[in-house]
């Protein structure tokens, strides 16, 4: 049984929460210590300051730590190998993602993904009463890449906190490597033409950050080409049913290129229902 506890540092979230899958030596499960969300923002800074090019600021740079505001509310998946272990002897994480319902956002002023877009045409556009969570600073170590396992751990830790919490709405901006739209066109394109949200609830990126995503005609991109240019984690988001907001925001901090993601829980792809045992 889990247990919720609404005290202490870790207000509102999961406390003693199960091992959730396994696979080898890997499992899958939330962070339940003040150590353990460390692990997660090490990990974060080695895969985004170190291995790609954001750009950090003196604190983060000196901890050799990623953190801002939001990673004290949220709640942080790990993918946790236990025959691995860092430079204090604990079991290392390898996978990680940020986790942030509605409730928890509201505690620093909303959501992330707002400095980037407007959610509103999406919120208000929603029954009332919809459940929201925020997907965001999803990573995995390079030498776990590749290897079995890791991501269908945190696609599976993922649907358990989706299906505990009854949540109706995942969300978030994904991330494209590079800052030159130009070079992008391609996958923007694609994104534009083939994977866009319904026009009644569909985001925008805030005016003074919008970048043009249809730069290149619908009947002149080949399908498969299309989503072959994807970064993984978005290529798996689009293939399991995500939708795609209007415009793109660069990144600067990060060196990316962002696409905001609208992913309706009753839209997500039976198969990946099936395969990442989501009952809802």
């Amino acid at each position: 049984m889990v247990n919720i506890y609404e005290a202490g540092p870790f207000e509102g979230r999961i406390e003693q929460w199960p091992v959730l899958a396994t696979s080898g030596a890997l499992e899958v499960r939330l962070a339940e210590t003040e150590l353990e969300i460390e692990q997660a923002q090490r990990l974060r800074y080695a895969v985004f300051y170190d291995e790609m090019a954001a750009i950090p600021s003196p604190q983060m740079r000196d901890s050799g730590r990623d953190f801002d505001k939001y990673d004290d509310v949220c709640d942080h998946l790990l993918v946790v190998d236990r025959d691995a272990h860092d430079e204090d002897g604990q079991p290392m994480v390898v996978g990680t993602y940020r986790l942030i319902r509605e409730k928890d956002a509201a505690k620093v002023g909303g959501f992330y993904t707002s400095s980037e877009y407007d959610l509103l045409p999406m919120i208000s556009g929603l029954p009332k009463g919809t459940k929201y969570l925020e997907l965001g600073r999803s990573c995995v170590l390079k030498s776990y890449r590749n290897r079995p396992g890791t991501m269908q751990l945190l696609w599976k830790g993922l649907m358990a906190y989706v299906a505990r919490f009854d949540i109706d709405v995942m969300f978030g901006c994904a991330s494209i490597p590079g800052i030159d739209p130009n070079e992008m066109a391609l996958p923007l394109s694609y994104l534009h033409h083939s994977c866009a949200m319904p026009v009644e609830l569909c985001v925008k990126a805030r005016p003074e950050l919008y970048v043009p995503m249809n730069v290149i005609p619908a009947d002149q991109i080949d399908e498969r080409e299309g989503i072959r240019s994807l970064p993984a984690m978005l290529k798996g988001y689009v293939r399991a049913g995500c939708r795609i907001g209007d415009g793109a925001v660069v990144d600067r901090q990060f060196a990316t290129t962002d696409v905001f993601i609208y992913f309706p829980v009753s839209g997500l792809d039976p198969r990946y229902k099936s395969r990442f045992g989501l009952v809802k």
